[in-house]
């Protein structure tokens, strides 16, 4: 089950993958293209124009070999191409295959199936293949380069006819377009196949679920009507509590074929396919999988070519689970103005480029990871409707569903097997979304998460936790066991939007539902009343105590953020509860949760198999003993995180050390003395003994939490924040280590995580997990930019720190409820400046500076004249503050 980060549903074997040694960032300069326009497709004309030397037909364009779609950085790879996924994202359809054009089985819930196109809660085809006077792309015709752009991906495929392959999914529309760009140097007319197996089936159930995937999948139809392929599965699956469908999918293009093929494979040079078992013994590569029931067909056109002509001819995918005449709604949509819909999609994801667009001289690396991870929560949206809720439980029942949530829209948590909704990562994520202006998602996350848990839960206020697309609900109901920090994290995911937009209609939709979560937990999960909350949380691992440090500080910060929400809203009722809970639990914690012979915080108490431990601290070293330092708490005179000053450098200080931190980041379970069989395989930084064997695995998200931690005390420098924010960018970034280029995956090599390009498709983490975004946006934008609204109070502080050895950073149009700011913080000699810029942002702003280590304030001026200030210590250091006035100010703080 999610958060835990070795294992995202229950019963789904851990992933890991094999280390590949980075060569060094400098490789980065010459595997990335920096251009601010890079063309997305070769060919580009208006269809039904006629110009000289050029003519077009239906979807077909020539002409120039430069499109006027214009998108943001390219990423282009051009070794070991096969071994790579790609990724193709909107917000109703995905598609995932090789980069060279191919489609291998992948993915593991249905083992071998969730890849190809998709098209939410359903899949649509294994994949499409094409062919050149007989040679297929991608396997007689190598393809030479993959590039991954801002919203498409293009391949090519150099030869007698040179092939440029790009694609995309336009947004609201259940379709994927691929558009083949051909160019010959003479004369001729080329023979074009084009081959699709279909695979209609849902993403739930699963391979080993009750029912399993292969029970509830039935077999597809095809046939061939208004010059495309059509495919249908009908009827009902034969187990309980299954209801009729009528699935549909449509391939083709706008031109009109020479012929047709229909038949049982169809699948491009992968005929006759491997099929993957469901289990045991599995070849190293696969076609499909025992489950599929699909079937396929082939397309057949030609395409005349004038010599040194570009020809650009768009292919559709589009399919619905509302039957045909919707699928046919949608293919004739994709199909209506593919260009059109291209320069669409460029167009936003340019606007969301120059959103949180940042200048950072001292670090590149990680400004480029900036403009990357806001493309990653981007290609993350998924939207499905008509979701029917029911709690599978774990998989192992199949109930009538107890209600349907009509439209859910989310960021979906990973790609190919998560591109679902879960609590946590959409908790996380909401972070990276604020910090980089994209709002509405998170806002919609949080809503889709209410709605499916008080149809699930019957309004209790627990949290669900995984919920697939079809509305089956994994894990999450009132009888599950977890997730308690789910739960308490929702009111701070509330409290966190409300004082970036300052949107009081979205705190009011949302506050009763945080009132319950709260309540809920304390009425449930403290059953013994000590005030620690119960349940499993974001790591299970075995001799865990009942009670788990995440949960804790989460529900410390959700309780302050709660009584914030309700201050606002004059409920002194639960503001006085929320608050008297916080005061009596923050009191406690330092005492009951440290422990000093382990420098740093237990990760549990109260162990069930003991009954005389009574709380006793048990520590394992996982990566949630960072938490205390991660989570910061709104309290009325100001905010600061959970843990001491003391013990968070203490604790910081340790989790650097090579017992939890490796290459890339942060280990999820430490090194160090224990009494498990396995040993220890590396140092020990403590003599505490643990039950548990260490993971050596670095998730995006724990090495997030650590990035964040280190920016809420200040820590900066090249040894610390720096470490963690480098780790996440190399892996998204670094042509050494990445699978996708730019995408951030789930996790990085690290000794007991082998890199994903070295296994199998079907048994490989996530090619994009967006929750690793919160450890490279927030710590950019919030802690180095020091952006921090408060809009519900109708105040704003703008207070950089400057890394350390670093002269300047600086952003522009960061996103503040309706307005933006942009920022500016520089050091040079002896003055340390700010300017900030705020544009149509109605709320009071302070704005101000971390000073260096040991620096004194010698004199404060603001645009130019000298003002009144405020020097105020912090838990990131020593800060200056002035109030400011007007749209635009200049604060110039000159050091002793």
């Amino acid at each position: 089950m999610t958060p835990d980060p070795t294992t995202r549903s229950r019963s789904a074997p851990p992933r890991s993958r094999p280390v590949r040694r980075a060569a060094g960032i400098a490789l980065l300069a010459t595997a990335t293209l920096l251009a601010g326009t890079a063309s997305a497709l070769a060919g580009s004309t208006t269809a039904g124009s006629t110009t000289a030397g050029t003519t077009t037909t239906g979807s077909t364009t020539t002409g120039s070999t430069a499109t006027s779609t214009a998108a943001g950085s390219e990423l282009s790879e051009t070794t070991r191409l096969a071994d790579r996924r790609s990724l193709v994202v909107g917000d109703r359809a995905y598609a995932m295959g090789d980069e060279t054009g191919l489609y291998p089985a992948a993915g593991w819930h249905i083992r071998g199936e969730m890849g190809g196109f998709w098209s939410q809660p359903i899949k649509l085809l294994d994949g499409i293949w094409f062919g050149l006077d007989g040679n297929w792309l991608g396997r007689q015709v190598p393809a030479a380069k993959y590039t991954s752009g801002h919203g498409y991906s293009r391949i090519e495929y150099p030869g007698a006819v040179d092939v440029r392959r790009t694609d995309f999914v336009p947004d609201g529309i259940r379709a994927t377009l691929v558009g083949l760009t051909l160019r010959s140097s003479t004369a001729r007319t080329v023979k074009l196949d084009v081959d699709a197996h279909s695979e209609l089936m849902q993403s739930y159930p699963w391979g080993w679920t009750t029912p399993s995937a292969t029970t509830a999948n039935l077999p597809d139809t095809g046939d061939f009507t208004a010059g495309a392929l059509r495919f249908r599965e009908q009827g009902t699956p034969p187990h309980p509590n299954a209801t009729a469908h009528d699935y549909a999918a449509f391939v083709g293009s706008s031109l009109r074929p020479t012929s047709h093929q229909l038949g049982p494979d169809h699948r491009g040079p992968q005929d006759p396919a491997v099929i993957c078992p469901a289990d045991g013994t599995t070849p190293a590569r696969c076609d499909d999988s025992l489950a599929g029931k699909g079937t396929g067909g082939r397309l057949t056109y030609d395409v005349p070519l004038a010599a040194g002509e570009s020809k650009t001819i768009w292919f559709a995918v589009a399919g619905s689970d509302q039957g045909s005449t919707a699928a046919a709604r949608e293919y004739g949509k994709a199909l209506s103005n593919p260009e059109k819909l291209l320069r669409a999609k460029a167009a936003v994801r340019q606007q969301l480029d120059a959103q949180s667009a940042v200048d950072l001289p001292g670090d590149r690396l990680l400004q480029q990871s900036v403009e990357w991870s806001k493309q990653n929560l981007a290609d993350s949206v998924q939207e499905a409707r008509n979701l029917r809720i029911r709690d599978v439980n774990e998989g192992k029942d199949y109930p009538a569903p107890v209600g349907t949530v009509p439209a859910a829209r989310w960021f979906g948590a990973g790609f190919p097997d998560y591109p679902w909704l879960f609590a946590t990562d959409g908790e996380y994520m909401a972070f990276a979304a604020v910090a980089a202006g994209q709002f509405d998602t998170a806002k919609e996350h949080l809503r889709a998460l209410r709605d499916v848990s008080d149809i699930l839960n019957d309004r209790s206020g627990k949290v669900a936790h995984e919920v697939v697309p079809t509305g089956d609900v994994y894990f999450g109901s009132n009888q599950s066991a977890g997730n308690t920090d789910e739960t308490v994290k929702f009111p701070s995911t509330v409290a966190l939007l409300w004082r970036w937009t300052g949107d009081n209609r979205f705190r009011d939709e949302l506050y009763d539902f945080s009132v319950r979560n709260l309540r809920y937990v304390y009425r449930e999960l403290d059953k013994d009343n000590d005030g620690w909350p119960e349940g499993l949380a974001n790591v299970e691992r075995a001799g865990m105590g009942v009670e788990k440090l995440d949960s804790t500080v989460y529900l410390a910060r959700g309780l302050r953020d709660l009584a914030d929400l309700a201050a606002s809203r004059h409920d002194a009722s639960v503001q006085q509860w929320a608050t008297s809970r916080a005061d009596e639990l923050e009191s406690r914690f330092e005492a009951q949760w440290w422990v000093p012979q382990a420098m740093g915080y237990a990760d549990s108490v109260d162990n069930p198999a003991d009954p005389a431990n009574d709380n006793t601290p048990i520590f394992q070293r996982h990566w949630i003993g960072v938490t205390p330092m991660e989570a910061v708490l709104t309290r009325p005179g100001g905010k600061s995180p959970l843990a001491s000053a003391e013990h968070a450098q203490i604790a910081l200080d340790q989790r650097e050390k090579p017992c939890y931190t490796g290459e890339f980041g942060l280990f999820h379970t430490g090194t160090g003395p224990t009494s498990d069989p396995a040993g220890n395989p590396g140092p020990s930084c403590d003599s505490v003994v643990s039950q548990v064997k260490s993971e050596r695995s670095i998730f995006g998200l724990n090495t997030s939490i650590m990035a964040v931690a280190e920016g809420n005390f200040g820590r900066l420098g090249m040894t610390q924040q720096q470490v963690y924010t480098t780790g996440n960018a190399r892996i998204q970034l670094d042509p050494s280590v990445w699978e996708t280029p730019g995408a951030m995956p789930e996790i990085a090599p690290s000794p007991d995580s082998p890199a994903n390009i070295g296994r199998p498709f079907y048994d490989r983490s996530m090619s994009l997990q967006a929750w690793g975004a919160y450890g490279i946006l927030w710590p950019v934008v919030h802690q180095q930019l020091g952006v921090d609204p408060d809009l519900g109070h109708g105040r704003i502080a703008v207070v950089p720190q400057l890394p350390e050895g670093q002269q300047k950073v600086a952003g522009s149009n960061i996103r503040v409820g309706r307005g933006a700011v942009d920022v500016s913080a520089r050091l040079a000699g002896k003055e340390l400046s700010t300017e900030v810029t705020m544009k149509d942002v109605a709320a009071a702003l302070t704005v101000g500076a971390v000073l260096p280590d040991g620096a004194k304030v010698q004199r404060v001026t603001v645009d130019g004249h000298a003002a009144q200030y405020k020097v105020v210590t912090t838990s990131r250091g020593t800060e200056v503050h002035v109030p400011a006035r007007g749209a635009h100010t200049a604060l110039t703080i000159t050091l002793s």
